[in-house]
């Protein structure tokens, strides 16, 4: 699958090494364009469509950062590229598919490019298709503690879980419950369900998603009609569950 890419990065050395580098080691990536500043790699974003963008995190008049606050809506994956670590946290925030450091192992950016590859290709298959989980549904029980003593719930009614601080608060078709556990207590204790962790604060039931959205990190949409945010990180765990 060839992927479009552009490079944003202000030192032409470095532009250089990685045009090299893309041109003899990831032959599927077809480079449309490269930029030295924020601005040149905005209008290269607007004019272009895009599977991939590497980018450098520190540039004149700003960073990776704040040209990312400007493009909403993309579409496109993202790897860092960057001489600096401390930078990990944030690019994870903004839902970073890899993180390459200076200077750049081969090898790194060959796992880095198969596993945009094996994303997008992913992804154009089940874009707003109706999904159908390679799992099926497992009937079971679990207990919830409630101020009173506990109530029992099929693992099947439930259609997402999401993190409050150290409460998670419990989907289910018509109600929400509100329970004095953390997201991981559920994610441990739904492990062998069909249970996937989408996001910092989703834990979802992978049969009651219906749809995928491609976006920063992507999206899903379940029965209820609810659409939650997938991160960069999980993406490719979540894609798996599906043909």
């Amino acid at each position: 699958m060839k992927l479009n890419a552009i490079l944003i990065e202000d030192e032409s050395n470095s532009r250089e090494i990685l045009r090299n580098y893309l041109a003899k080691y990831c032959t599927n990536v077809n480079l449309v364009g490269e930029a030295a500043t924020i601005k040149e790699g905005l209008d290269l974003i607007s004019k272009e469509n895009l599977d991939l963008i590497f980018l450098d995190v520190e540039m004149p008049f700003g960073n990776a950062f704040d040209l990312l606050e400007q493009v909403p809506d993309r579409t496109f994956e993202t790897v860092f590229v960057t001489a600096y670590n401390q930078y990990a946290m944030d690019a994870l925030n903004n839902h970073a598919a890899y993180y390459l450091m200076k200077p750049i192992n081969i090898d790194e950016l060959i796992k880095a490019v198969d596993y945009v590859t094996d994303i997008r290709k992913k992804e154009n298959a089940l874009e707003d298709q109706i999904l159908k989980s390679k799992l099926n549904k497992v009937d079971g029980k679990i207990t919830l503690p409630q101020q009173d003593g506990f109530q029992v719930l099929n693992v099947s009614d439930i259609l997402y879980c999401k993190a409050d601080d150290n409460y998670t608060e419990i989907y289910l078709e018509n109600k929400k419950l509100l329970v004095s556990k953390t997201l991981k207590y559920f994610e441990d204790i739904l492990a062998s369900y069909s249970f996937a962790r989408i996001h910092k604060s989703y834990l979802v039931n992978v049969n009651e998603i219906t749809k995928y959205r491609k976006g920063k990190g992507g999206s899903v949409v379940i029965t209820n009609g609810k659409e939650l945010l997938v991160s960069a990180s999980k993406k490719k765990d979540l894609l798996a569950y599906f043909e």
